[in-house]
């Protein structure tokens, strides 16, 4: 995979070069664009639909801060060249509940897991993702599952916490 600042060079220098035309469905929009064959879906999302909240941090599929779903999976997004990304559903956290209603969001707030706030759109996308495939998730089926996003702020314990809660309020009659 090419560097982003080639990429953002190539898009930038030599428009209409080297280009490829992507269609993607984002949040259930349709979004049809001109991108390098090799631009990362991040830079799509970030700088080209400035979609930002899936983060830039490590740029090598390890920290898990631009995580987003992929078909309901959790991926990393800088890792993803967008071309390939075409007849995929793909869900950023823009996307994920606008409302602020929704009972991960609910258990984010009373558990107070936002710190800094840098990977809360990977954490609550892989914790969405979770509880949709294992709606009473063990400790060990959560530790598992966040394994892939990294906490700067070390709200591990809280994040456990809070999908514990979410899960709870799901089976009580809400939807995770």
């Amino acid at each position: 995979m090419l560097c982003a600042r080639f990429l953002l060079i190539t898009y930038f220098f030599y428009p209409g070069e080297h280009m490829s035309q992507v269609s993607l469905k984002i949040n259930g929009q349709d979004h049809s664009l001109e991108v390098p064959p090799d631009m990362p879906l991040l830079w799509v999302l970030r700088d080209r639909l400035d979609m930002v909240g899936s983060k830039y941090s490590c740029g090598l599929g390890i920290c898990g801060s631009c995580t987003v779903l992929v078909n309901g999976r959790p991926a990393q997004s800088c890792m993803l060249p967008a071309a390939k990304m075409e007849g995929k559903e793909i869900v950023t956290i823009e996307g994920f509940a606008p409302d602020g209603n929704h009972p991960l969001q609910r258990a984010w707030n009373e558990e107070d897991v936002p710190q800094c706030g840098y990977c809360q759109g990977g954490q609550l996308l892989t914790a969405k993702a979770l509880l949709e495939r294992n709606p009473n998730p063990s400790d060990k089926d959560i530790d598992e599952a966040m394994s892939g996003v990294l906490c700067r702020c070390g709200t591990y314990f809280r994040i456990r916490k809070a999908i514990k809660r979410a899960a709870q309020y799901a089976a009580e009659g809400g939807s995770a």
